[in-house]
């Protein structure tokens, strides 16, 4: 049996309008009042997500949580992302949601959300206040990191292929883009 779900489409929509959206295997975000849809990842991106969590998690302090996607985080009444991974004080999680920012979001760049990881959750994060958003190019393999600094994104360091670079914030934690891959 198929569900319909009608959205309003006359206004903005709200965090409370995600509720109406299906559990299909698709990822429901909102930005700024608009919905963003996409596919379900791909494996690649997926070993790419599992490999890095288990990199944070091994060194994650225990007033921090490492989270996976699909998790909500509400910054504001018209805008949920769901980063691929995040990083916040244990504290700040209630039992649906992050209602705040994180402090380090993470995507896992695939065709289907590159631009919007690029572009508009970037912009998104970054009015948020998100201290540190990460983007990891399996394709490269490759991982830019960005740094608020003043209010805008700072590119803090480009890891490429063959390299290493070890974060300070929120924890220390050395990533190897090659080895997200295996």
């Amino acid at each position: 049996m198929t569900t319909v779900t009608t959205l309003p489409s006359s206004r903005p929509l709200t965090r409370a309008d995600l509720e109406q959206t299906p559990d299909d295997g698709h990822r429901y975000e909102l930005i700024d009042g608009t919905l963003l849809v996409s596919p379900a990842p791909s494996v690649r991106h997926q070993q790419v997500v599992g490999a890095l969590y288990l990199v944070l998690s091994a060194a994650c302090p225990d007033e921090l949580v490492v989270m996976l996607a699909p998790l909500a985080v509400a910054l504001a009444d018209d805008t949920e992302v769901r980063p691929d991974l995040l990083v916040a004080p244990r504290a700040q999680f209630t039992e649906r949601d992050l209602p705040g920012p994180p402090l380090l979001a993470v995507e896992v760049l695939s065709p289907s959300t590159r631009r919007i990881d690029l572009l508009l959750k970037r912009d998104r994060l970054q009015a948020a206040g998100v201290p540190s958003y990460w983007l990891v190019d399996p394709d490269e393999p490759s991982l830019s990191v960005l740094e608020l600094v003043g209010g805008l994104y700072r590119e803090a360091a480009v890891v490429a292929s063959g390299q290493s670079w070890t974060a300070r914030a929120p924890f220390p934690v050395t990533i190897t883009p090659d080895r997200l891959l295996r």
